[in-house]
């Protein structure tokens, strides 16, 4: 059966000698793998449709598991997102998250829709740590462990200061977070934007200037409920942790 797709390549692999094959995550399928051939060779046509983050029209035939690539064209090639190290790690954090988060042919609408304006922003310069943090939120709602930050989730107070509770799902009160030894403080400022990602779409982020020392406890937020929510070990966030380090030392 004969495929025409909107579609993101999330990964793409070497295949044999002169092919590779891409994972697509796509708007109407959603996630799929598709053989390109001959895209390792230098004259071919189909070569830069296979590189990550490339955002394009892919026709493929396709009865069962793997398609195969016929004719595509590329609405946007965010070459930028290869070529400057900082946004390839955050681009190939957000693809690997979505690749290891969705099943074959699961359903990806919103996912597409949060991923193609987080890999926009990217381009156009918005701060990379905030943007990853909030299609980490998206992943989160994706699978079902949007954390609940409006009021304490064990006695439904509507009274901060709150403290994170990973494990809980959401905001612990003051009286209840004494019963949670591992939830986490939180400042005003990354509260209120813990709450604002908790429900903002990526196709509305405007500019946004956060403080480095908010910005790490952020981090440190958004670590913890994605380490007890998702827990997948992922080389790209071993990179950005690595890419982190060498910036304050």
């Amino acid at each position: 059966m004969l495929y025409r797709v909107e579609g993101i390549v999330i990964r793409s692999m070497d295949y044999g000698e002169g092919n590779k094959i891409i994972t697509l995550l796509t708007q109407t399928n959603g996630k799929l793998g598709v053989m390109v051939r001959g895209a390792k060779k230098v004259k071919s046509r189909y070569a830069s449709l296979a590189q990550p983050f490339t955002y394009g029209e892919f026709v493929f035939f396709r009865n069962k598991g793997l398609g195969s690539l016929n004719a595509g064209e590329i609405l946007e090639s965010h070459h930028l997102l290869r070529e400057q190290l900082d946004l390839a790690a955050y681009a190939s954090y957000m693809a690997e998250l979505t690749d290891r988060t969705l099943q074959e042919d699961e359903s990806g609408v919103l996912l597409f829709e949060q991923l193609k304006a987080g890999l926009a922003a990217l381009q156009e310069g918005k701060d990379p740590q905030i943007i990853s943090h909030l299609y980490e939120m998206r992943i989160l709602d994706v699978a079902g462990y949007s954390p609940e930050m409006d009021y304490c989730v064990n006695c439904s107070s509507d009274q901060g200061p709150y403290r994170l509770s990973p494990h809980a799902g959401g905001v612990l009160c003051s009286r209840c977070a004494r019963n949670d030894a591992q939830a986490m403080s939180m400042s005003d400022g990354a509260y209120k934007l813990m709450k604002l990602f908790s429900r903002m779409d990526l196709r509305r982020l405007g500019a946004i200037q956060v403080k480095p020392e908010t910005k790490q406890e952020l981090k440190k937020l958004m670590r913890g409920l994605m380490d007890v929510h998702i827990g997948i070990q992922l080389k790209s966030r071993t990179f950005l942790d690595q890419m982190d380090k060498y910036s304050f030392e």
